[in-house]
């Protein structure tokens, strides 16, 4: 039940729309008419935003088990 109570949990922590642009950005990419340009700053910027959620992730992971794995 923890389990499923978990994976709910972090799937309802995950955006369906991810758009990690500031509006300035944003404005002068889409000015430029170069849609593929803006799509791919914005997949830049989601893929350096991950980095951190993944170590704290990690680290989370490391202190579960040090404090809940029972030893056999």
């Amino acid at each position: 039940m923890k389990k499923l109570f978990f994976l709910l949990l972090t799937l309802s922590l995950i955006p369906s729309d991810l758009s990690a642009q500031c509006a300035m950005c944003r404005a002068q990419l889409e000015s430029m008419g170069d849609n593929s340009m803006a799509e791919g700053v914005n997949n830049g910027i989601i893929v350096l935003m991950a980095a951190p959620y993944i170590l704290v992730g990690i680290v989370g992971f490391v202190i579960y088990r040090k404090f809940f794995y029972k030893k056999l």
